[in-house]
């Protein structure tokens, strides 16, 4: 019984597999490529805006405030404690979300 129902189709399986391909990959895109693009923009918006008294959460975890910005060497010195100043890459430097005021939710 079933055999006669696959002999049924023949040959209309190849289009429905690529609209089905189609139709997952565009999925995908907006529910995880796009808005990981969209995250990424912001997170290069805040370090090109970034300046001195700036807190930030390095990319290793580290609380600390932006003391100074070398952009020949692409830098950034940051206060992570009394008289302890660490330089780090400007691309691993983010918002420190801990002393932002809450967003409207």
């Amino acid at each position: 019984m079933t055999s006669i129902i696959l002999q049924a189709q023949p040959g209309g399986g190849g289009m429905t597999m690529i609209l089905m391909m189609v139709a997952i990959f565009a999925i995908m895109w907006f529910f995880m490529i796009r808005p990981q693009q969209k995250k990424q923009k912001e997170i290069q918006k805040f370090q090109n805006e970034l300046t001195e008294g700036t807190q930030v959460v390095t990319g290793g975890g580290i609380y600390g405030t932006v003391k100074s910005i070398d952009l020949t060497k692409n830098t950034v010195e940051v206060k992570i404690a009394r008289d302890v100043v660490v330089t780090v890459d400007k691309s691993y430097v983010f918002k420190d979300m801990a002393n932002t005021p809450m967003q409207n939710k």
